[in-house]
């Protein structure tokens, strides 16, 4: 909305309304007002929600200042999702696609959060939304994300070629504007990959299957990583600091992509409009950083299901659009070793209880992050039993944050790493 406003006043030759044409002017009003926000409306939905005695059901597993965290305000979600909307639609231009579907994604699993947040707290129901309705939800927004992608005529890229010149120089050349189906793939030095390839034995239909496999790709990594969050969001201020870390480089990686000169550096595709999104990843940060004011340890709110999954969903769409979806493995780290550690521990327990008439664990608890907090040789049959004695939470949550910075700096240097 500004973004227009200034853009009619620079056509009137007003002195400084052409400060809005820059990206990286935006992006810094976009971080401060996305954090004023996070913390100035936080505190008072934090009260409402204390009012409506929205408070968190805490079962006993036995944790380390678990219990304490009863009746404390759940579905803080809120306060992310409108310190990131209300920045977006003010400073970002609402006419990109780019930033249309990442206001769709904001908007379409914050309903899917908030609708499991309100089963569970209001209707009683610890199950929550059913995982039939939610996978319907994530399908749904895979369809949207990837039907756009194709659809668009404004959805386009331009592929990195590499010509090596005399000796051993090389030099980065982008082909013409195409729609494409390509992805940069980590650590290979021709680092483009084409879905099209997966549908090469439908030489005759190639084209549909290749948008529908992408589409099918779209919704497992929105499933995969809005539930990667949403196990993750176990400790104060933990899927909030990850996120935030995880946004800093999707901002760096989105405004490259829409920079001639950096992408061929680091020798990525060219996406033209990709820049808007750095204006959407600061508020990102901004608020998760925000919300971190009342997250972080001990916690005042917890984001719940409203935030988690709308986080999840956020960062996956945003990695496809500007086609590094395959370093989300790597970017998301943490996600996917709770999620990895989850389905091991319940794979490996039923595999024991068949062999053995009795179930061993792997962890002593799980997701992870439980696995610290849980005192070793206390009657649990785990394989992994150190520490022996109990990590406090807040030393647990800075050392995942340690662990995902080094991460986000591994993700960056893959790009030069082939």
């Amino acid at each position: 909305m500004l973004y227009d406003l200034f853009n009619y006043l620079n056509h009137l030759d007003i002195p400084g309304a052409r400060i809005f044409h820059y990206i990286s002017f935006r992006s810094a009003m976009a971080l401060i007002l996305s954090l004023l926000l996070s913390t100035i409306i936080g505190r008072r939905i934090i009260d409402k929600l204390q009012k409506l005695q929205i408070g968190e059901t805490v079962r006993n597993l036995g944790l380390e200042g678990q219990m304490q965290k009863k009746g404390t305000p759940t579905m803080g979600g809120i306060i992310i999702i409108l310190s990131i909307i209300i920045p977006v639609l003010l400073l970002s231009r609402l006419s990109n696609v780019y930033i249309i579907l990442m206001l769709i994604t904001t908007i379409w699993m914050g309903v899917i959060g908030f609708t499991d947040d309100y089963i569970k707290v209001f209707l009683k129901n610890k199950e929550g939304l059913s995982g039939k309705f939610k996978i319907v939800g994530q399908i749904g927004l895979g369809l949207i994300v990837g039907l756009t992608l194709y659809l668009s005529p404004r959805a386009v890229m331009r592929e990195n070629v590499e010509i090596r010149k005399a000796g051993s120089s090389v030099e980065v050349a982008y082909s013409p504007q195409v729609k494409s189906t390509q992805t940069t793939i980590p650590f290979f030095k021709n680092n483009n990959f084409d879905y099209r390839d997966l549908a090469s034995f439908m030489p005759k239909y190639r084209t549909a299957a290749t948008w529908i496999i992408f589409v099918l790709i779209t919704v497992f990594i929105v499933t995969a990583v809005s539930n990667g969050a949403n196990l993750t969001d176990g400790l104060d201020g933990l899927a909030a600091g990850s996120s935030a870390i995880i946004g800093v480089v999707l901002g760096i990686l989105a405004y490259v992509s829409n920079h001639l000169e950096y992408a061929a550096y680091l020798n990525i595709m060219y996406i033209p409009g990709s820049g808007e999104l750095a204006v959407y990843a600061a508020a990102f940060i901004g608020a998760t950083v925000g919300f971190l004011w009342y997250n972080a340890f001990p916690a005042q709110v917890f984001m719940g299901d409203t935030g988690s999954l709308t986080l999840g969903g956020i960062i996956a769409v945003f990695a496809i659009i500007i086609h590094k979806e395959l370093l989300l493995p790597i970017l998301c780290g943490i996600f996917f070793i709770e999620s990895l550690s989850v389905i091991t521990q319940v794979v490996y327990f039923k595999f024991t209880k068949r062999k053995y008439g009795f179930g061993k664990r792997i962890f002593k608890m799980t997701p992870l992050h439980h696995h610290f907090q849980k005192a070793g040789n206390a009657g649990i049959n785990a394989f992994f039993q150190k520490p022996l004695m109990p990590v406090p939470e807040s030393k647990i949550v800075v050392r995942f944050w340690l662990i995902g910075i080094i991460l986000a700096a591994l993700a960056i240097a893959t790009l030069k790493m082939r």
